[in-house]
């Protein structure tokens, strides 16, 4: 080291100590969402792995070097900093923090002690993943997906689910429900684990009919509730707010008392006689044009729905839509998939 830099050695560990504090505190705030907000173990792992690789850095002589009485950094504020409009952007901007703290300690920490520099530039490459694990889970990225999502399966139940899951996700299918309303508790679990494994392998969302309970144990995206079922609030309170909650409606009340509830989306149906809600008279064409005409969220005709009748469910108004036995019933899933997608204007 020269004697330049000998001589501005207390300001660099001013400057290491400060962005030490800042990354470990940006990285703490990160893992208590993990921790609490997502109840993801993995994801909370790996902040604290983080939190440590940084820590034992912070050493004594560092912290000794600090200096928060004149320090003038400490009197600057920004409006920006004074709120969050939303938790994705609490999440992002501490992200923000601590990438920007770990460049920091990379290129000062060349100056005096190389050995932090290298450490410190593959500990921000670890936290540009947990970006993209962090913020792929969000409820904006998820929202995201679901709107982009023109094909909805939702399944039953059928010797070779998981095979003709798979394949219609090989065609293009970006959005799985898992139903079945017969099967025992423990054959519910083991396929909705095996599904939501491999939904999310084709990057596609995985919801559960009806069960909280089974969706916030296989981690699943989201859940599908029924008029019978339990109040979205209460979903939302067990699975936590960053997970998508769904409501099935049949005429317009039971959509405005959807809405009000806070459903991320609805289903409209049936539209056509279905055994799938056997004994359930259609809504019909109408209520998908009310649908089409007044609803704020995201919303998927369903019920009898086929690439026979799709035309005349899309010239009422849809855009999106979910089927049963067009898929799970269908010769060659991945082909019946790519030309429900064609029909509804996604190509390829």
């Amino acid at each position: 080291m020269n004697s330049r830099t000998d001589r501005s050695t207390p300001a660099i560990h001013r400057i290491l100590d400060a962005n030490l504090d800042r990354a470990r505190e940006g990285l703490r705030i990160i893992e208590e969402w993990c921790r609490f907000g997502l109840n993801d173990a993995a994801l909370t792992t790996d902040c604290k792995d983080l939190r440590q690789a940084i820590a034992q850095w912070h050493t004594a002589d560092l912290r000794a070097a600090r200096d928060t009485p004149g320090d003038p950094g400490t009197a600057l504020t920004h409006a920006a900093e004074m709120e969050r409009p939303s938790l994705d952007a609490l999440l992002q901007a501490n992200l923000c923090r601590v990438q920007e703290a770990l460049r920091v300690l990379e290129e000062y920490g060349k100056l005096d002690r190389p050995d932090m520099a290298a450490a410190c530039k593959q500990i921000r490459y670890r936290v540009y993943t947990l970006e993209s694990k962090l913020l792929g889970r969000s409820r904006y990225a998820l929202m995201q997906k679901l709107r982009r999502s023109p094909l909805y399966l939702v399944t039953s139940p059928h010797e070779h689910l998981l095979p003709i899951v798979e394949a219609a996700l090989q065609g293009g299918l970006s959005l799985v429900q898992y139903r079945d309303k017969n099967a025992e508790d423990p054959t519910r679990l083991q396929l909705a684990e095996k599904l939501c494994h491999l939904c999310h392998r084709y990057d596609a969302l995985f919801l559960v009919n009806d069960r909280v309970d089974i969706a916030l144990a296989v981690d699943a995206d989201g859940v599908h509730l029924g008029q019978q079922d339990i109040p979205i609030a209460l979903a939302r309170q067990i699975l936590g707010t960053n997970r998508i909650v769904g409501r099935s409606t049949t005429n317009p009340d039971e959509m405005q008392r959807a809405l009000s509830e806070g459903a991320d989306y609805i289903g409209v149906g049936p539209v056509y006689a279905t055994p799938t809600k056997a004994g359930k008279a259609a809504a019909g064409l109408d209520y998908v044009r009310y649908a089409a005409a007044n609803s704020p969220v995201p919303w998927f005709a369903i019920g009898g729905i086929d690439a026979e009748n799709l035309g005349e469910v899309m010239a009422a108004g849809a855009t999106q839509v979910a089927v049963v036995r067009a898929i799970m019933q269908a010769q060659q899933p991945t082909q019946a998939t790519q030309a429900l997608l064609a029909a509804l204007g996604v190509g390829g």
